[in-house]
C-alpha cells in the first residue's frame, strides 16, 4: 500500500478585525474553513493559495506571510494533509464572479463569531491556524523555494 500525503493551502485574510472564511456543504453539513484546497501540477504554494482564495471567495489577495505549516490526519477518513498556510490582505472583490460549487458563501467573521460554533469548523485546523496568525510570529515568503 502506498502512503501519500495530500498537500493542502490556506489563506488568513483579515480586514478590520474581521476574516475572510468560506462555508462549504461537506458530509451533509455547513461548516467553515479558511479559502483553501489542494496544491495542483506546475503550480508554486503561492499560486495555489491565491488560486484558491479567488475561486473560493471572488477575492483577489496580496501574501503577506507564511503562516505555518502543519501536519493534520482526518478522524473521518485517514487521510493526512500537510497544509501551508498563508496570511493575507485583501485587495480587490469580484463580486460577479461565481464561487466554487461546493462553497454555499464567502463571509467574514471575528474571531469570537467563528468559536462559537464549533461543531461547524471544518477541522481543528480551523481555529488553530487563526490563533497561530493572531499569536505571531508571521514567517518571511522567501522561507518558501519553488
Amino acid at each position: 500500500m502506498t502512503w501519500q500525503p495530500h498537500i493542502t493551502v490556506a489563506t488568513i485574510v483579515e480586514d478590520q478585525g474581521k476574516f475572510l472564511f468560506v462555508e462549504e456543504f461537506k458530509a451533509g453539513q455547513h461548516v467553515f474553513n479558511q479559502p483553501a484546497g489542494h496544491l495542483e501540477a506546475n503550480e508554486t504554494l503561492a499560486q495555489a493559495a491565491l488560486r484558491e482564495t479567488l475561486e473560493e471567495t471572488a477575492w483577489d489577495v496580496e501574501l503577506t506571510g507564511v503562516v505555518g505549516i502543519y501536519l493534520y490526519t482526518a478522524p473521518s477518513n485517514g487521510v493526512t494533509y500537510q497544509r501551508i498556510c498563508f496570511a493575507a490582505r485583501p485587495v480587490r472583490h469580484h463580486p460577479a464572479l461565481a464561487l466554487d460549487s461546493d462553497i454555499v458563501r464567502a463571509v467574514w467573521m471575528t474571531r469570537e463569531q467563528l468559536l462559537a460554533e464549533p461543531s461547524r469548523w471544518r477541522s481543528e485546523l480551523v481555529p488553530r491556524c487563526l490563533d497561530d496568525y493572531l499569536a505571531g510570529p508571521l514567517h518571511s515568503l522567501s522561507l518558501l523555494r519553488d
